[in-house]
């Protein structure tokens, strides 16, 4: 082997160990800090461990991954029973919003969320504002904000948020136009159109979650 190909196959080696050392810490941020954007974990995980190399940036998929295994690692016990309890006020909020046809998105239906992450469903309605109007005609409290999502066609359109919170949850609503039921955004994570749940899907994962948690008891006791 030359010394210029083993130098190669040397950097090559590095970067990779860099690259998962990133995702392990922006994972580790993102857990213990609530950091939602991908970007800016990876940014600080990488400013954190010194490591100054573009090239050994992790895609925002590996980040991901490194989240789930510091969740399976360090949060076996209490991950689980968040994820359920967001998932249970995702089925509240999407029937009471059911005029809308709420469909979950993000950590909750990924199976991501923690103790930072807010429950997020997209709302559909042409008039921008109804969402807004429902919730205040029903005394809950709200804030707006906006929000930019990229959609097939590479543009980045700006939608409204609305955001409360329920049993000190906090939810994010995405209020999209209604032929977008059709069509979803592009994920952050993928550049893949983002996965979304009616209200009959998110039951249908509750109830699973709740055969593998009676399935895991019963192996526990025949231990």
């Amino acid at each position: 082997m030359s010394r210029g190909e083993h130098h190669r196959i040397h950097a090559h080696d590095r970067a990779q160990r860099n690259r998962l050392l990133i995702a392990q810490e922006a994972a580790r941020l993102m857990s213990e800090h609530g950091i939602r954007d991908f970007h800016h974990a990876k940014l600080k995980a990488a400013e954190r461990l010194g490591i100054l190399d573009a090239q050994a940036l992790p895609r925002n998929l590996e980040i991901e991954q490194a989240l789930r295994e510091h969740q399976r690692l360090f949060l076996a016990s209490s991950q689980p029973l968040m994820l359920r309890q967001r998932r249970e006020a995702a089925v509240e909020a999407m029937r009471f919003l059911a005029a809308f046809e709420p469909r979950l998105v993000g950590a909750v239906l990924e199976g991501t969320a923690d103790a930072h992450s807010a429950v997020c469903l997209h709302v559909f309605s042409d008039d921008p504002d109804a969402v807004a109007r429902f919730l205040g005609d029903h005394g809950v409290p709200i804030e707006l904000q906006t929000r930019r999502l990229r959609d097939h066609r590479e543009e980045q359109p700006e939608y409204p948020v609305v955001l409360f919170a329920a049993d000190e949850l906090p939810f994010d609503l995405t209020v999209l136009p209604r032929d977008a039921v059709r069509q979803a955004p592009l994920d952050r994570i993928d550049d893949r159109p983002m996965r979304r749940a009616t209200l009959a899907q998110v039951e249908t994962l509750l109830a699973l979650d709740g055969e593998d948690a009676l399935e895991q008891r019963l192996r526990s006791a025949l231990r």
